[in-house]
């Protein structure tokens, strides 16, 4: 196949893996980020474009906002809103793509190379979940890419025009979210490797100017947006303890990326494939260092920051999801006498898990299976207990009685502890709708979660498990990953039944 209608397939194949699928969800919508950075959406007007929301730049939210008004008028809907900023996530991905394999030809110089880094990249587990989210992290994945991109061209042609062009995708980027500010790190290096000082200080002025129209409000209200920073820092640094960080307690910082994110965000093959392409390229390090060096550089000091904060989210990670691929490319590039057949067959292996995940787009959410399972199971007038913290309840029947205890507080409250023991002799059955609770209040530190626990699934508080629900996976067990790569959109539930009254 010609590099030309390879490049139309592939382009096909990113569109389909990236805009199919974004109405998951049904109308449920279970990501927080997405509710709040909707409902800040859906309270805007052109009278008042102030959001009231500062965990996040106004960028997303103007976008989704005006993309919107000529159709919705002033205050769209959250179920619009929602879809909106998922589109947007979508586009910015796929544009993300195309940075990526200007980044690919321009470092392996083959077109067979930086083909099989785009496919990759558009069949990458995490790449493919954050599209179909509604938040900034393909923002900040397109920004720090199109940067490591400009800041290559400035090596060899230090064009005032790349400068420009960096400034207002890092504009875009700091409008969204300030943690942008890293990406500032490729275009100032390439800067100095060329002695290009007064390029870079119009680039930041560009920037700052960019910042101040695209997210005013940061600075008009300035009173709101600072605690607002402050606060989430707090929680990121663990200054702030709040139930949902409690796995991370007492994690390793960058073992934890390398084994809770990295597996699962790239797919094992790709995963495993890494280390042979890093191990490669230590072993022949390519003409062309310049270039690798800066994005090189430029990843390992957002790594090395972020790899060591007390809340060690998968998005945190999302803009070095893409060196996996490059090293897996890399370790293809560096053996050129592999045999086609087997080098088909392992980007074959390294795409299947991003494909088999994608497939849960296309089929109603597992939450929704489960709850149409569970209202066709349970008899009229069933008493269940479920757990509280969940951004959005099942859509259960009426028919039945649902009790949602919290037990991010059960072992800090004895009267909680009291309650609990009656609820389970009240129920008739316990649905757990994702891992939250019983892979994060684990031994010592919480002994009556636990204990909880540790009863149900043996079947000693009397209940037996009768059915679990999944969504489509490969190779790897999504729930062992860092929570928020399964619980907003793809969850294992599980459903126990009484068989016993003895608790």
């Amino acid at each position: 196949m010609s590099s030309k209608k390879c490049l139309i397939v592939l382009t096909i194949l990113a569109l389909i893996f990236r805009l199919v699928g974004l109405g998951w969800g049904q109308g449920y919508f279970f990501h927080p980020d997405e509710n709040n950075m909707a409902t800040a959406v859906s309270g805007l007007s052109l009278t008042n474009l102030n959001p009231h929301f500062f965990a996040y730049g106004q960028f997303p939210l103007y976008l989704a906002f005006f993309s919107l008004f000529p159709i919705t008028g002033n205050y769209p809907s959250l179920s619009a809103s929602i879809l909106a900023l998922r589109f947007w996530s979508a586009v910015f991905s796929l544009i993300y793509l195309f940075f990526a394999f200007k980044i690919g030809q321009t470092l392996f110089k083959k077109n067979s190379s930086s083909f099989i880094f785009l496919i990759l990249l558009i069949c990458s587990p995490g790449l493919i979940q954050l599209a179909h989210f509604g938040t900034t992290e393909s923002i900040l994945c397109l920004v720090f890419t199109a940067n490591l991109y400009f800041s290559v061209r400035v090596l060899s042609r230090p064009h005032l025009s790349d400068f420009l062009l960096a400034a207002l995708f890092t504009g875009i980027g700091l409008s969204s979210k300030i943690t942008a500010v890293f990406f500032i790190i490729p275009i100032f290096l390439a800067s100095i490797l060329n002695k290009k000082i007064l390029s870079f200080t119009t680039y930041l002025f560009t920037t700052l100017l960019l910042i101040l129209i695209l997210s005013p409000y940061n600075w008009i209200d300035f009173r709101s947006f600072f605690p607002t920073i402050s606060y989430e820092t707090a929680i990121a640094t663990g200054a702030t303890s709040v139930f949902y960080t409690r796995q991370f307690l007492g994690t390793t910082p960058y073992l934890f990326q390398f084994i809770k994110i990295f597996p699962y965000t790239s797919g094992l093959f790709v995963f495993i494939l890494f280390f042979l392409g890093l191990f490669s390229f230590i072993k022949k390090i390519p003409k062309n260092f310049k270039a690798w060096f800066i994005i090189l550089f430029s990843s390992l000091v957002y790594f090395l920051y972020f790899g060591a904060v007390f809340t060690k989210w998968t998005r945190f990670m999302a803009p070095l999801f893409f060196v996996f691929p490059l090293f897996t490319t890399y370790f293809f590039h560096y053996l050129k006498k592999l045999r086609s057949d087997i080098c088909y067959l392992l980007v074959f292996l390294c795409c299947l898990p991003g494909v088999v995940f994608w497939l849960n787009y296309l089929r109603p959410d597992i939450r929704l299976l489960a709850a149409a399972d569970i209202n066709r199971r349970l008899p009229p007038g069933s008493a269940i207990l479920s757990e509280s913290g969940n951004v959005y309840p099942l859509p259960l029947s009426t028919n039945v009685k649902v009790t949602d205890f919290d037990f991010y507080d059960l072992d800090f409250n004895e009267s909680n502890q009291t309650r609990l023991s009656y609820l389970i002799s009240a129920s008739d059955y316990i649905l757990i709708p994702s891992r939250r609770v019983f892979k994060n209040q684990t031994a010592p530190l919480f002994p009556d979660s636990a204990s909880y626990y540790q009863k149900l699934f043996n079947g000693a508080s009397g209940f037996q498990l009768i059915k679990t629900y999944q969504p489509l996976g490969l190779f790897l067990n999504p729930e062992s990953a860092e929570e928020t790569y399964s619980v907003f959109d793809q969850p294992t539930l599980r459903l126990f039944k009484k068989v016993s009254h003895e608790n």
